[in-house]
C-alpha cells in the first residue's frame, strides 16, 4: 500500500486533549470505521484491552504505531492505570481506549475508564461501530422495538436459574452472553425456567466465516445443540414472555403474596402490571382481601 492510499484509509488529525473510546470489530476486520482508524492514527497514547489485538488491527489497516505508546487497560491493571491516564489527558494528551471486538463499555473493562473520566470532567467522546449485541439482535428476527441486555449468563447452576427468573418477565427481547461449552446447559435451564415454547435465536461466530444463526423454540434449539454443541463466540437472543390472561383465582394468590411486603395500593399496582390487567380491578380484589384478613 502506498502513502497515497494509507492517507485514503485515514487521516491523521490532530485531537483535543480527552478519551476516545474506539469500537473495533467483532470478526471481519474490515467492518472497523473510517473514524475509529482516524482516531487510532492521531492519538497521542493508546490503551487497549487487549494490545495484541489492537497492533494487528492496526497493521491490518496499515495504521503506524510512529513510537506512540501502546498500554494495556484491563480488568486486573484498570486500578493501576487509570490514574495514569487521566494524568497524561491533563497533560494536554489525547488517550484512545479500544476495546478486545466490539463497542468498548459494553461488558468491557473500559467501563470504570469511562466514569472516572466523566468524573473528573474529561472530554469524553466515542466511534461507534460493531456491537455483538445489535448485531445479534438484527440477526435473531425477533422484536426490535425495545431490548434489554442481560449480561454473560451466571456459571453456577442456581444463579443460572435465579437470573432466567429475574429477566423472565422483562416486556422486552432480551440479550444474554454465553460460552459455546455452557450452551446445552444453559438452554436446559430456560426450558425449566421460561418453557419449551419460548422463542430464541443463537448467534454464533457473527461476522466470521463459520457464522450461524438457530432460531426456534427453546425445544427446538436444544434438540440441536444437544446433537452438535455449538462452537465459537455464542450470543442468546431470547423474546420476550407471551401475556397470560390472569384469572381472579391467579390475581387473589399474587396479592396475597404481594400485600406480605407491600401495601394494598402498592400491591394492586405492582400485579396489575405484571399480568396486563385493568389496576382498578386488581385494586378492588386486594381491598376485599384486606377486609377479610
Amino acid at each position: 500500500m502506498t502513502q497515497d492510499q494509507t492517507d485514503a484509509v485515514f487521516r491523521k488529525t490532530p485531537l483535543a486533549p480527552g478519551l476516545y473510546f474506539v469500537a473495533t470489530p467483532i470478526g471481519s476486520a474490515r467492518d472497523i470505521t473510517l473514524r475509529a482508524l482516524d482516531i487510532l492514527a492521531s492519538a497521542d497514547v493508546i490503551a487497549a484491552e487487549d494490545t495484541r489485538m489492537t497492533r494487528k488491527l492496526m497493521d491490518l489497516h496499515a495504521v503506524p504505531l510512529a513510537g506512540r505508546p501502546l498500554v494495556p487497560y484491563h480488568d486486573h491493571n484498570g486500578a493501576a492505570q487509570r490514574p495514569r491516564l487521566l494524568a497524561l489527558i491533563a497533560e494536554g494528551k489525547s488517550v484512545a481506549y479500544a476495546s478486545d471486538a466490539g463497542t468498548p463499555l459494553v461488558a468491557d473493562p473500559g467501563f470504570v475508564l469511562g466514569r472516572a473520566a466523566i468524573e473528573a470532567g474529561v472530554m469524553v467522546t466515542t466511534a461507534p461501530g460493531p456491537s455483538s449485541v445489535l448485531a445479534a439482535l438484527t440477526l435473531s428476527g425477533l422484536p426490535t422495538d425495545r431490548f434489554h441486555f442481560a449480561g454473560f449468563i451466571p456459571n453456577a447452576r442456581n444463579a443460572r436459574k435465579k437470573f432466567l427468573q429475574e429477566i423472565a418477565q422483562i416486556p422486552a427481547t432480551v440479550i444474554v452472553f454465553e460460552t459455546a461449552k455452557r450452551a446445552v446447559a444453559a438452554l436446559e435451564d430456560m426450558a425449566e425456567v421460561l418453557g419449551h415454547d419460548r422463542q430464541v435465536a443463537l448467534c454464533r461466530e457473527m461476522t466470521k466465516k463459520f457464522e450461524t444463526t438457530l432460531r426456534g423454540s427453546v425445544a427446538e434449539l436444544l434438540e440441536l445443540c444437544s446433537a452438535s454443541a455449538p462452537r465459537g463466540e455464542i450470543v442468546i437472543v431470547i423474546d420476550r414472555a407471551s401475556k397470560v390472561e390472569a384469572t381472579p383465582e391467579m390475581l387473589v394468590a399474587a396479592l396475597e403474596e404481594a400485600m406480605q411486603t407491600h401495601s394494598v395500593k402498592e400491591s394492586a399496582t405492582i400485579i396489575a402490571e405484571k399480568f396486563g390487567s385493568p389496576r382498578r380491578t386488581v385494586y378492588q380484589i386486594a381491598l376485599s382481601l384486606k377486609d377479610r384478613a
